[in-house]
């Protein structure tokens, strides 16, 4: 996906995300995030949006000193639904005021404007899978969004440390996992190694056989890598090294 459909799909995601809770109690718990309400959801959805949308209206090109932003947050919970509306509208005007390939600090892979973009989008995507899972609604994902998520995922954990402390342990003597979409393009292939761990690309990457290997749709993959699903459910395929697989799921919660 591009850059410019990452911010359509912003707009896109937080839309059906506000439109699952507007009505919705918000004292109603949300088991995908456990301590959580609907109304602390909302919220932190928002604020990572704000707090998102003002990096990118710095340019900021080293890591922040803080993370204090002005929310805006209503003093009813009832009005959070529309607070978040209104915090993807002002991402929006900043993606639009924004080169969003011109450098710029970001803890991943891509240090770019569009890293930030990006990292919203899947964000919020989530966040609405949980905000759906608790009303007792079946979240639906787009194929090829959800593969985009995939990639997203697995090519920025190995720089999550600071705040996923796991991910430390995702070491191994040349182990790999393939994670392998079933309902399209996609294939992925992560090998640990002593010092670190990592996607292969190329050659490395075509290799045939893995350790370990997951399979299942796009979105079902991407669920999973966000712990919310579990390898044990029928939409999930594994097979090889057991012991692997359990390293990687007890470790790269992000």
């Amino acid at each position: 996906m591009t850059p410019n459909e990452h911010v359509a799909a912003v707009s896109a995601e937080t839309a059906r995300f506000v439109a699952a809770v507007r009505a919705a109690d918000p004292a109603i718990p949300v088991p995908s995030c456990p301590g959580w309400t609907l109304a602390d959801l909302v919220r932190h959805a928002g604020s990572v949006q704000r707090w998102f949308t003002v990096l990118l209206r710095r340019r900021i090109q080293a890591p922040p000193t803080s993370r204090d932003v002005e929310l805006k947050l209503p003093e009813r919970t009832q009005d959070y639904p529309a607070w978040l509306a209104e915090s993807a509208a002002e991402a929006d005007a900043t993606f639009s005021d924004t080169d969003l390939d011109a450098p710029m600090w970001a803890w991943g892979a891509d240090q770019h404007a569009r890293f930030w973009v990006r990292r919203m989008l899947f964000e919020t995507l989530v966040h609405r899978v949980d905000a759906e899972l608790a009303l007792g609604l079946q979240p639906e994902l787009d194929p090829a969004l959800a593969a985009d998520g995939v990639d997203e995922f697995l090519t920025n954990l190995p720089y999550a440390a600071f705040f996923a402390p796991g991910t430390a342990e995702l070491r191994g003597e040349n182990r790999t996992i393939r994670f392998t979409r079933t309902d399209g393009d996609g294939d992925w292939l992560v090998r640990l190694r002593p010092d670190g761990f990592g996607l292969e690309s190329g050659a490395a990457a075509a290799e045939p056989a893995a350790d370990a290997t997951v399979s299942a749709t796009a979105a079902d993959l991407l669920l999973l890598l966000y712990g919310r699903l579990d390898r044990s459910a029928a939409e999930v395929a594994v097979t090889g090294d057991e012991q692997l697989l359990e390293l990687w799921f007890t470790n790269s919660a992000f």
